[in-house]
């Protein structure tokens, strides 16, 4: 095949002009890629419009423009209204898994998965102030047999009713409508940042802005924002002390059970709306 060597013919910083050039390409066969010009010009020009993207998730430009290089090729892209709008929403996904790849210390596929994405990234024993070995539970050994420990020995309540409440809570989304692992993954990523943060308005607010954690559990809007407040509960001062303002967690944590829950008609409409399969938890995607 001929190499063009000429002037562009196609402004393909245009949505129009991006879709003109793929589809140029997609009949040119496997080799137009290789051999067009304005492909090469393509992807320098990507590599330079999603720099600033790559740099944020500490990745290298060529990453960014390897990432819009594999959806340039699909079909999707060719046919959207906006070819230039998926493309950017694909390269932040992926510069995005790969990050956190890094950060999990597994691949970037895996890290797009819920189940793995949850997780915190790796730490080193020296990456804290206060030595792991400290306050980490697996470092902590008590010798059963002397009575002197045997109290120390015992399970803390706290700790199980904290377990028994994530359950619950994982419980009543599932009952609700909610894909079993969105469920789990969302609310164990939740409760994490929440033991990190140390108050539910300082984590609320740091997830409400969480856009990473969004896009990896794959939630619309909607459906983030009604979980937080469902979970959280809603931090606005009107709602202290009632049980929208308590949240799933604490009301949970105070004694009221999952079937008394499930009979707060407001609660259940709130939950079942949210849910990322219903019509109007599905929108807002983004």
């Amino acid at each position: 095949m001929t190499t063009s060597n000429g002037p562009s013919r196609t402004d393909f910083t245009t949505g129009e002009g991006l879709r003109a050039l793929l589809l140029r390409l997609h009949r040119g066969g496997p080799r137009a890629w290789r051999t067009d010009a304005e492909a090469a010009a393509l992807m320098h020009y990507a590599a330079e419009k999603y720099a600033p993207l790559a740099r944020k998730h500490g990745l290298d430009a060529w990453e960014a423009a390897s990432a819009a290089f594999e959806v340039m090729r699909t079909p999707a892209t060719r046919k959207a209204d906006d070819p230039w709008a998926v493309v950017t929403r694909a390269v932040q996904v992926t510069c995005i898994a790969e990050e956190r790849g890094n950060g999990l210390l597994c691949s970037p596929h895996q890290a797009r998965r819920v189940q793995f994405s949850v997780f915190h990234d790796a730490e080193r024993f020296s990456d804290r102030e206060n030595p792991l070995t400290d306050f980490h539970p697996s470092f902590h050994h008590r010798d059963h047999s002397d009575p002197d420990s045997a109290e120390e020995a015992e399970p803390i309540p706290e700790s199980a009713a904290a377990s028994s409440a994530v359950e619950d809570t994982i419980a009543l989304f599932t009952m609700l409508g909610w894909p079993p692992h969105t469920a789990r993954g969302a609310i164990e990523y939740v409760c994490e940042r929440l033991a990190r943060a140390g108050s539910r308005h300082t984590a609320f607010e740091a997830l409400r802005r969480d856009k990473s954690a969004r896009a990896l559990l794959d939630l619309p809007a909607p459906s983030w924002h009604g979980l937080l407040r469902t979970v959280l509960g809603n931090p606005e001062p009107a709602y202290t002390g009632t049980s929208l303002g308590r949240g799933v967690l604490l009301r949970l944590l105070i004694g009221e059970p999952l079937r008394v829950l499930l009979r707060d008609d407001d609660l259940v409409l709130t939950i079942t709306v949210a849910a990322p399969s219903s019509p109007s938890g599905g929108e807002g995607r983004g």
